[in-house]
């Protein structure tokens, strides 16, 4: 909802009026250690907190979790469009000549029009490799790397699909963060080509 909400640049209560029940988590994206909060009608609320509380559910002095949710609201346009702003550096390229979409490569693709928020979803054409080998291949850090780029580094991605890999940011993720990410992709996919 908070993603949405920035990368369209409205108020959540303007994505959220049409419907009947609303959950968001406080630590997707705005940084808290753990949380959530569910409004909708009385009944809806009331029904969710028994059944919460049957679950186990439930915590007690919990004013330093609300606290962290609390300041993880009041930053969230400043933090999100920060992820956003790194997921589509990194998707466009624009710190280096070639953005991984125009990257010299038959192995990948990413529809800029489609990175919206702090997701990118890479398109990783042909059998090899699949996207569970990208994946194992972004994470791991060979001597062969270090020696090339002179830097270890790894890449952690969710092979979403059969064809589809999916890129996430954070608040943990700086812009420094996401060069070397990209750049560990171009490497990756030269070696692949090699």
């Amino acid at each position: 909802l908070m993603n949405a909400a920035v990368a369209q640049g409205v108020e959540p209560a303007q994505i959220a009026q049409h419907c009947d029940s609303v959950s968001l988590c406080f630590s997707k994206g705005l940084g808290a250690p753990s949380g959530a909060v569910l409004a909708g009608c009385r009944e809806f609320v009331t029904e969710a907190w028994r059944v919460r509380k049957l679950l186990g559910g439930g915590m007690r002095q919990v004013g330093v979790l609300a606290a962290a949710a609390r300041l993880g609201l009041q930053h969230a346009e400043v933090t999100l469009r920060r992820d956003h702003d790194n997921a589509r550096r990194f998707a466009e390229g624009t710190s280096g000549p070639l953005g991984i979409h125009v990257l010299d490569s038959p192995l990948w693709s990413i529809n800029l029009a489609a990175v919206e928020t702090n997701i990118v979803m890479i398109n990783v054409h042909g059998a090899w490799p699949s996207p569970a080998e990208l994946c194992d291949r972004l994470r791991a850090v060979s001597e062969e790397e270090v020696a090339e780029t002179g830097q270890a580094v790894s890449v952690l991605l969710l092979p979403w699909s059969a064809q589809t890999v999916r890129a996430v940011w954070h608040r943990n993720i700086s812009a420094r963060d996401t060069e070397l990410a990209r750049r560990k992709l171009e490497f990756v996919a030269r070696k692949c080509q090699e």
